[in-house]
């Protein structure tokens, strides 16, 4: 018995010893070839977040609140916040009263510096009023 457990031991070391010596002699210590990883994506993307969600005022005091399923910032350029499939809903004061809009886009762009959301792709605006506008771009001065 003691020498099947010494054999079948012995064979497993051996075998280890066999992998690593392997893995040496040829230097591919990685076996998940790094040309795998999209190294564009890494460099180009600081942050990427999922869900990502903002809300503030803008220059009138109205609030407004964004909503992108996937949102990202690049290193080259901090200042502007890539979204995709955005909505938002602005609300502000008109003739007395206040005026809701909800928004929706295929894509935007905050632009932390200008104070401003540039929305592209199938821009939907639904107002509270009754008003609807569907364009192919959309600036917001904040």
């Amino acid at each position: 018995m003691r020498l099947w457990q010494f054999f079948f031991t012995g064979w497993g070391l051996v075998m280890v010893a066999a992998l690593v010596a392997g893995a040496l002699f040829t230097q591919q210590l990685l076996w998940t070839p790094i040309s795998a990883v999209n190294m564009t994506d890494v460099i180009s993307n600081q942050f990427k977040m999922s869900g990502a969600s903002f809300a503030g005022t803008d220059k009138n005091g109205s609030p407004f609140r964004m909503r992108a399923a996937t949102a990202r910032q690049e290193y080259n350029n901090p200042d502007i916040i890539f979204m995709d499939i955005v909505s938002g809903t602005i609300t502000r004061k008109s003739g007395g009263g206040t005026v809701t809009q909800d928004i929706t886009a295929r894509r935007g762009q905050y632009n932390r510096a200008n104070k401003s959301i540039r929305l592209t792709g199938d821009v939907n605006i639904n107002s509270s009023n009754g008003d609807r506008i569907i364009t192919k771009e959309l600036v917001i001065k904040l």
